[in-house]
């Protein structure tokens, strides 16, 4: 049985992995594989800028994609969470009875919500603001 609070968790801690991915749907997801290559180029881009400097004009291309990977990944967190319970039985719990535990909300679950509502939106505008900030540094 696939548990909502455990989606909904494994998706804010290892959402840019595919974490929550592999999870829900079992070992090998090409959707899991293809989420690793933009969060991957983003922290090439951190690991270019710690090294090189904030002058490195290819590490301005590359941050962003880690920091709109999650927030991609926190849209689907928030998703996941706010399913309702015959909805998630339906779809990640076919056999089960559509009020099964599994796909019920629980404290834990509303926690992970307003932490993923949280942590994504300060990502998603750090990562707008980063951008606006070296596209006008660059085009001055």
């Amino acid at each position: 049985m696939k548990n909502k609070t455990i989606a909904v968790w494994a998706t804010l801690v290892g959402g840019p992995i595919g974490l929550q991915r592999i999870y829900l749907t079992g070992r090998y997801d090409h959707w899991a594989v293809f989420a690793t290559i933009p969060s991957a180029l983003g922290l090439y881009g951190v690991y270019r800028a710690r090294t090189l400097g904030l002058d490195d004009p290819l590490s301005w291309i590359l941050i962003p994609f880690f920091g709109f990977s999650f927030a991609a990944c926190a849209i689907s967190g928030l998703r996941y969470g706010l399913m309702s319970a015959p909805e998630w039985n339906a779809r990640f719990n076919p056999g089960a009875d559509e009020e099964a535990a599994a796909g019920q909300s629980q404290w834990l679950t509303v926690l992970g919500l307003a932490s993923t509502l949280f942590i994504g939106a300060t990502v998603l505008i750090s990562t707008l603001a980063f951008c606006f900030q070296h596209y006008f540094e660059f085009t001055a």
